[in-house]
């Protein structure tokens, strides 16, 4: 089992208190759809688009199936390029490389380049504990954590505030913001502007992720939108990235394929703003590579949920998907949430625990978000497959138990049909018990005065 940063609470739980909130359910519903909209427009432009995702899908098979050989191809020519990796088993391992990196250049602060790897392992919780400031810079991630909030989506973190809340964060929480500042996006952004372009001046170590990092050449690669990817990966005396192990590439060639299949499936362009680009270190600075497992070898050895390792984080299954329209991000207890959440969070964190066995039953299996995603990841196949694996409780262990005995033999089922319609009148309307459960959200279906065995017979 990995070492996952979670949050509070369990799925049914959270959903059931973020439905009631209709605030959220508005910004929830006008983002997605506004994404959503976007994303159809741009995809339908392209003839080509199911070839591309056919392509997407064969890259990152073979890459998953190869994955040893390319990971040590990878390592060797970020070595030759003069960048140092590390191999971290786990959140722990990695949380301890990167802090000692950073205390090996004696500072005590470092800027972020959005990166959904370090969240999953608790990076800055870990550094402030060791008297280490890590500031976001991606603006929504700037967002959660002036206020000490979770992310809630893959893309846009802060989907689930409006521009009133960010403005009331903003003045909270940053000492530098304009004392007249509305809550007109312009306004937002500069005020965050300013408030990072110190930060960003004055850092001798930057933590980034990566979206790609291609093998033949040890080049790592980061998209973006605001510009502050760039500063992050050139500005800083050392740079240090932690990326998982999954995010690989062979070649340049297939990250083509990528370039056109990300920025549409994610932001609904054609080609994002910024493609930033590096291998190994550079003049006057020092590159440090953390490949992060934290149970991904694991997820890869299942034959049915390893599909899960294709994902680019691309957020295109949140967009679509009628359940977390309604809960919300923060729901899913991850920093991985929606359809793609409710598969991978369950295989690298384990679905021992409460939590991560209620995430497989968090959908409707309605399928759009397969038909989105662009390497056609499975993701209906993969719940139902989890759902298998879910320890169940001993009282439904017990009521599959006594329905495998019943279904087992054509003369048991027809006597309990039977049976059935002899005191169907006392049928209750709520079943009793930890049943209540299921005939709180759906109505006990009525049973017929004769069943189809007895009407075929007597046709």
């Amino acid at each position: 089992m990995s070492t996952f940063l979670g949050m509070p609470g369990d799925f049914p739980k959270n959903a059931a208190k973020a439905v009631q909130d209709s605030q959220l359910r508005f910004n929830l519903r006008k983002a997605t759809r506004t994404i959503r909209g976007k994303r159809g427009a741009v995809v339908a432009e392209l003839p080509d688009w199911q070839e591309l995702r056919a392509a997407g899908k064969a890259i990152k098979d073979h890459t998953l199936a190869h994955l040893d050989t390319y990971l040590l191809q990878l390592e060797e020519a970020v070595t030759a390029a003069g960048g140092t990796v590390h191999w971290a088993r786990d959140a722990a391992e990695a949380n301890r490389i990167v802090t000692e990196l950073v205390q090996a250049t004696g500072e005590n602060e470092v800027v972020k380049v959005k990166s959904m790897a370090t969240q999953e392992i608790g990076l800055n919780e870990h550094l402030a504990e060791q008297g280490i400031t890590a500031y976001e810079t991606d603006l929504a991630e700037l967002i959660v954590q002036l206020g000490d909030d979770f992310p809630s989506h893959i893309l846009v973190p802060a989907i689930h505030r409006n521009r009133a809340e960010i403005r009331e964060i903003f003045l909270r929480e940053m000492p530098d913001a304009p004392k007249d500042l509305t809550d007109e996006p312009k306004a937002l952004a500069e005020a965050a502007r300013l408030h990072l372009r110190e930060r960003f001046l004055r850092a001798k170590v930057a933590v980034s992720g990566a979206n790609f990092m291609i093998a033949e050449t040890g080049t790592l690669v980061v998209l973006e939108s605001e510009g502050n990817g760039r500063m992050c990966l050139t500005l800083p005396e050392t740079l240090i990235s932690v990326v998982g192990i999954e995010k690989l590439l062979p070649t340049w060639q297939d990250l083509e394929v990528f370039l056109q299949l990300l920025p549409r499936s994610s932001t609904g362009e054609r080609m994002n703003p910024y493609t930033s680009t590096w291998t190994g270190s550079t003049d006057g600075q020092a590159f440090h590579l953390v490949l992060l497992d934290n149970g991904r070898t694991n997820v890869l050895a299942d034959e049915v949920g390893r599909q899960a390792l294709r994902c680019i984080r691309c957020s295109a299954c949140l967009n679509v998907c009628p359940v977390y329209e309604r809960a919300g991000g923060h729901a899913y207890g991850s920093v991985y949430p929606g359809p793609i959440g409710a598969i991978l969070t369950p295989q690298l964190r384990g679905v021992e625990t409460e939590l991560d066995a209620s995430l497989p039953y968090a959908s409707s299996l309605c399928g759009a978000c397969y038909e989105v995603c662009p390497v056609a990841i499975d993701i209906p196949e993969v719940l139902v497959d989890l759902r298998a694996k879910v320890p169940h409780k001993r009282a439904e262990r017990a009521g599959m138990k006594v329905a495998g005995w019943v279904l087992d033999k054509p003369v048991r089922l027809a006597r309990a049909q039977r049976l059935a319609i002899r005191f169907r009148g006392l049928a209750p309307r709520r079943l009793p018990g930890p049943m209540s459960a299921w005939t709180d959200t759906r109505d006990l279906p009525e049973i017929p005065e004769q069943s189809f065995r007895d009407w075929w017979e007597s046709q």
